[in-house]
C-alpha cells in the first residue's frame, strides 16, 4: 500500500465523509462525453480536470507567477477576515467546493483570535481533498467541529437540512465564473432557497481587466496550465477506455473581450481517429478542431450586481483588491 493510501486510511479513522444525494440528475462522464464529444462543436465540463493528477496540477497553477486569482483572493481574505467574521458572526462556516480548505484558514484564524468558535462544513466532490483538508484543519484548530460532505454541491445543496443559527456560505476561487449565466442564476437561486435571513454568502469574482494579463494567467510560462488541460485526456482514457493521445493536441486559452470570458480548448494538431470503447464509438478529430474544456467569465461591477440581483441577493459589501483585479462579495438573501 502506498503512502497516500496509508494517510487516507488514517484520516478515515478520524473523519467520515457523509454522502449527499443530488436533488436532480447529475450526468456522469459517459453522458457528458456522449453529449459533448460525439457531435460538433466538441466540449467537456471542467469538473473532469480534477483527478488526483489534475488536482495536483491545479495546486501548482495557483502558485505560478502568472496566475493572480488565488493569491489576490487570499490577500483579500487576510485583509478583511476580521470585518467579515465580525459582521456575520456565523455559527457555522459552510464551504462549497472546499478543496484543501486553505483559504478558509484566514477566517478561522480570526475566529480563534476573537474567541468566536463556529463549526465548519466542507462540501466537495473529492473524498481525497475532503479528508486531507479535514485533517489539516483539525490539527490547526483544536476547537473546530468539522463535518465533511461528499457529493455534487451544485445539485446537492438543497438536501442539506436547515439548522438554527447563522451560516456563512463560502463560494470562493472565482468558481462562479465557470458557469454560464443561466446556470449561475439557477445555482444561486438554489442557494438562496436554502438560506435563512441571517445567513450570508461570500463569493469570489474575478474582474474584467487587460486581456494581456488574462491571457498570461491561463498560458503560464511554466506550462502548468497546458499540462492541466491536456491531463483531461488521460481522465477520458482511464474512465472511458479511450485512446486519446495527448501529443496530438495543444493547449489553447484566449480571452474573448466581447463575452468577457477566457475560453480554454484542446486543439488537434492532426487529423486522427479516437475510439471511446465504453461508449462504443469512434470519432474523427480534424486538424485544428477544438474541444472546449472550460470557460472562465470575468465580471464588472454591473455584471456581478446583475447576477446577484437576478438570483435575489443584495450586496452588503464588495471587497475589491487595490489593483481592481478581484472582488470578494458579501451578499444576503432578499
Amino acid at each position: 500500500m502506498n503512502s497516500v493510501a496509508n494517510l487516507e486510511n488514517a484520516f478515515e479513522q478520524r473523519f467520515r465523509c457523509i454522502p449527499v444525494p443530488p436533488t436532480r440528475h447529475v450526468p456522469n462522464i459517459e453522458e457528458d462525453a456522449r453529449n459533448g464529444l460525439l457531435s460538433r462543436p466538441r466540449s467537456l465540463p471542467p469538473k473532469y480536470f480534477y483527478d488526483d493528477r489534475g488536482s495536483e496540477l491545479f495546486e501548482r497553477i495557483c502558485k505560478t507567477s502568472d496566475y493572480y486569482p488565488t493569491r489576490t483572493e487570499d490577500f483579500l481574505l487576510r485583509q478583511h477576515a476580521q470585518d467579515i467574521i465580525q459582521k456575520t458572526q456565523p455559527s457555522r462556516i459552510f464551504e462549497l467546493g472546499s478543496g484543501s480548505s486553505v483559504k478558509t484558514q484566514r477566517l478561522l484564524d480570526v475566529c480563534g483570535e476573537i474567541a468566536h468558535f463556529p463549526s465548519y462544513t466542507a462540501f466537495d466532490i473529492s473524498e481525497h481533498a475532503l479528508l486531507f483538508g479535514g485533517e489539516t484543519l483539525s490539527n490547526r484548530y483544536a476547537w473546530l467541529e468539522i463535518d465533511l460532505l461528499l457529493g455534487d454541491y451544485e445539485a446537492g445543496f438543497n438536501n442539506i437540512p436547515r439548522e438554527n443559527g447563522s451560516r456563512l456560505i463560502l463560494f470562493l476561487g472565482s468558481t462562479i465564473g465557470n458557469f454560464e449565466q443561466d446556470r449561475a442564476i439557477r445555482f444561486m437561486n438554489d442557494l438562496r432557497a436554502n438560506m435563512s435571513s441571517s445567513d450570508r454568502l461570500l463569493v469570489g469574482f474575478d474582474r474584467v481587466k487587460d486581456a494581456r494579463i488574462l491571457n498570461a494567467a491561463y498560458n503560464d510560462r511554466e506550462g502548468v496550465t497546458a499540462a492541466f488541460n491536456l491531463n483531461v485526456l488521460n481522465v477520458l482514457n482511464n474512465e472511458l477506455s479511450a485512446n486519446f493521445n495527448p501529443e496530438n493536441f495543444e493547449h489553447s486559452a484566449h480571452y474573448d473581450t466581447e463575452k468577457s470570458q477566457v475560453e480554454m480548448h484542446l486543439v488537434s494538431s492532426c487529423t486522427h481517429l479516437v475510439t471511446l470503447n465504453t461508449l462504443g464509438a469512434t470519432i474523427e478529430i480534424r486538424t485544428g478542431e477544438r474541444i472546449r474544456t472550460e470557460i472562465s467569465r470575468k465580471f464588472t461591477n454591473k455584471s456581478l450586481h446583475n447576477l446577484l440581483g437576478q438570483a435575489e441577493f443584495d450586496v452588503e459589501q464588495d471587497f475589491v483588491s487595490s489593483d481592481d483585479y478581484f472582488s470578494l462579495v458579501l451578499a444576503k438573501p432578499v
